[in-house]
């Protein structure tokens, strides 16, 4: 705690840096990631077994976006903003000063290991903080990386990697941070938020649920089983923005059921829970959690299980309800449940029902129906026709909504997300108002003109 405590005080006295050291720091920081590329590679291989491609794509390619996307645009979004000012306030001007908050703690998880934490940190970096980043645990090859990654890149008062348990992250919360921004799971936002609420520190939670599917009988089934298979399975299911459950009209479903079983067996093969492109569940707690989920309603495909690898081949469970285990809580893992409905407005009264979610997805050609979901339907974000690509864009923000989560990042907004606005009115000397002081004569009429 001790030496918690003198990071904390080394961090808190760190000088602001100009733009041009911000940027200088990003560009060292991409060239060190490449520089350390194929050893990220190897890390999230073996701590995740994801594929190169995977890897790649959705960790260290998103990365390098959000860097060249922030550089770009730094100075816009760094430049001091003058607004307008009222006629009351004749002969001032106003402005919007951008600050950092100061001291931030990041907290990662260890699904997405990589980005995950490397994301936050180039937004609280961009905005001129020092960051304290805590990596997950369980994923102890990356974290090492990272931890390498950022030791090139930064002095110990910008940035520093503290590695640890739950017993570390319980530290870290009781230190008063400037803000915190934590990826996680509701259960351990919760305690995020309460830890925060003591120093009255401000916080971002990007959480996760249940993130429902759609799927309509007008829908193209051919290639929206491609896109929920591709969500639905991509990093073996352990996305807090996957597809949860699928909700198809009754109509369709037995097609939609054989598309998505022919998509599976060309993504990953006969024998998924064997492949070694194919990810694996982080731990053997999660994995005997996920495996439980089998026994529930119809397998229609996959269930098969490689417990030597904690592999559970990519499996779609049909004839479930509301009461089984598997829709208490968000799976996390590559089982996707099957509901049906008849109308539009039944599979709308089953999502408002319970907790807002993190993202929804629904596929259908009708503008109508499009329109009437988006208009009915309360969610962090989403996509009509596909899964997950919402979040691969620095030009949407990301984040939940109730208990899904709290705050968004990504490109701009992940600026901003570490940026307090700072309000400022500069006051002419040339002339004063002497109507707005207490003892001036027919103050109160003058004012009434002004204001009413």
């Amino acid at each position: 705690m001790d030496k918690l405590t003198a990071l904390l005080t080394k961090q808190k006295a760190f000088q602001k840096p100009a733009i041009e050291e911000r940027l200088r720091i990003l560009r060292k920081l991409k060239e060190v990631i490449k520089q350390q590329e194929k050893d990220i590679l190897q890390a999230l291989a073996h701590d995740l077994h994801k594929s190169e491609q995977e890897a790649y794509t959705t960790e260290v390619g998103m990365v390098y976006e959000e860097i060249n996307h922030t550089m770009k645009h730094l100075h816009k979004w760094a430049k001091t903003s003058n607004v307008k000012t009222p006629l009351t306030h004749l002969g001032s001007k106003s402005m919007i000063i951008k600050e950092p908050y100061g001291s931030v703690l990041v907290i990662a998880p260890w699904n997405y290991p990589f980005q995950l934490a490397l994301s936050p940190l180039v937004g609280a970096i961009s905005a001129g903080n020092a960051v304290t980043l805590k990596p997950s645990e369980l994923t102890p090859q990356v974290s090492q990386v990272i931890r390498t990654i950022v030791e090139r890149v930064f002095q110990e008062d910008q940035a520093v990697v503290v590695e640890g348990g739950v017993d570390i992250s319980t530290q870290l919360l009781k230190q008063p941070f400037d803000y915190i921004f934590f990826t996680g799971s509701v259960s351990v936002g919760k305690i995020v938020m309460e830890a925060a609420a003591k120093h009255l520190t401000p916080v971002t939670l990007e959480l996760g649920g249940k993130s429902p599917c759609i799927v309509m009988p007008d829908a193209d089934l051919k290639l929206a089983a491609k896109r929920i298979t591709f969500g639905k399975f991509t990093n073996a299911g352990q996305t807090c923005i996957a597809p949860d459950y699928l909700l198809v009209h009754e109509s369709v479903k037995e097609e939609l059921l054989r598309e998505m079983t022919v998509c599976i067996h060309d993504f990953f093969g006969e024998q998924p829970e064997i492949n070694p492109h194919f990810g694996k569940n982080v731990s053997q707690r999660h994995f005997d959690r996920l495996s439980q989920f089998l026994s529930n309603g119809t397998i229609v495909t996959g269930g098969q299980r490689n417990e030597q690898e904690l592999k559970i081949a990519p499996t779609i469970l049909d004839h479930i309800s509301w009461d089984d285990p598997v829709m208490q809580e968000e799976i996390f893992g590559p089982i996707l449940p099957v509901m049906t409905f008849d109308s539009l407005d039944e599979a709308a009264d089953m999502i408002k029902a319970r907790p807002k979610p993190l993202a929804l997805y629904l596929f259908t050609t009708s503008k109508q129906t499009e329109s009437y979901v988006l208009d009915h339907l309360s969610f962090g974000g989403g996509c009509i026709n596909d899964t997950l690509m919402h979040v691969a864009t620095p030009y949407l923000p990301f984040g939940g909504i109730g208990e899904s989560g709290m705050g968004r990042y990504h490109g701009r907004e992940s600026f901003f997300t570490f940026t307090h606005e700072k309000s400022v009115l500069r006051q002419t000397n040339r002339f004063d108002f002497s109507f707005r002081y207490p003892n001036a004569k027919n103050g109160l009429d003058i004012v009434r003109k002004f204001l009413k």
